[in-house]
């Protein structure tokens, strides 16, 4: 596998754990609506107080959607609108709860909006209108709606999902990589360059000759996939030893010399063929 595709599913799942851990440490959907019904059950129990009332109750808050609740009543009530603000900031601050949010008090016989503010952490953008005039008693059922909480997108079980599904895609791109280099190897191994009446497999050490195996040393094999590669053309000794020997760090004398009579004995058997010593020069692969 290459580095880039290695690079790239390491900082996929980096990414992806980051963004569970940032998820763990935060609160899921559930708690959140947990703590704003208690807050908005709070902020009616202080109203009716307001209203010298300690008996009515306040009914079940009803979830609108993650952002919304609302709140009724059994009895009619009245209140003014800061004691509205104030029992509600303090009640939602009390939970925790987001600053920004908007409040709207509905009536209930016609659905109609008596009265509705908005709230934001800084002043300039806070909106409090009809302060100190008393709203008739009646019945109303009051709205807040929390106006900045960000819906998750990713939760926790689907964020492990997906990095269960890049190591599963991690590993058989692995496995598909490892079984391309295995057949790529396979395939290697079947290739021969033809030398007269032999065939030369360069992978296996080896040469063929009418179903006779003949193998090479390493040493062997290389010269000879040197002078395959150049028939005909003389080659010279500086370039053999270097190819050979010097580029894996060991410099040798006679050594060519002998690697040379060597394959010339392995060769003989076809006479179309032989390694020709051009001297003073080098060597020359010659077939006929």
């Amino acid at each position: 596998m290459s580095r880039r595709k290695i690079y790239l599913y390491t900082g996929f799942m980096i990414i992806v754990f980051f963004i569970w851990s940032s998820l763990a440490s935060g609160e899921n959907e559930e708690e959140f609506t947990e703590r704003a019904k208690i807050s908005v059950r709070d902020v009616g129990h202080q109203l009716l107080l307001a209203n010298n009332d300690s008996t009515s109750l306040v009914l079940p808050i009803i979830k609108f959607n993650n952002s919304t609740y609302i709140l009724p009543f059994e009895e009619s009530l009245s209140f003014e609108p800061s004691r509205l603000v104030s029992i509600i900031e303090n009640a939602l601050n009390k939970g925790g709860l987001p600053e920004h949010y908007r409040v709207e008090v509905i009536q209930c016989e016609d659905y109609e909006v008596s009265y509705s503010y908005e709230m934001s952490a800084s002043e300039e953008s806070t909106i409090i209108p009809c302060v100190g005039r008393y709203l008739p008693k009646k019945c109303y059922t009051i709205k807040v709606k929390f106006t900045q909480v960000k819906a998750q997108f990713f939760s926790k079980e689907i964020l492990l999902y997906i990095m269960f599904l890049i190591s599963i895609v991690f590993l058989m791109d692995v496995l598909y990589n490892k079984r391309k280099q295995t057949l790529v190897s396979t395939k290697n191994k079947d290739i021969y360059a033809s030398i007269g009446s032999f065939q030369f497999y360069p992978e296996q050490n080896k040469l063929v000759k009418a179903a006779r195996e003949i193998s090479l040393s390493k040493k062997e094999c290389e010269l000879l996939a040197i002078f395959v590669a150049n028939p005909n053309q003389i080659i010279k000794r500086d370039e053999l030893m270097k190819k050979v020997w010097e580029d894996n760090g060991v410099i040798v004398g006679r050594s060519l010399d002998t690697y040379i009579s060597k394959l010339r004995k392995k060769l003989k058997a076809d006479d179309t063929i032989k390694i020709t010593n051009i001297h003073g020069v080098g060597y020359k692969l010659e077939i006929h």
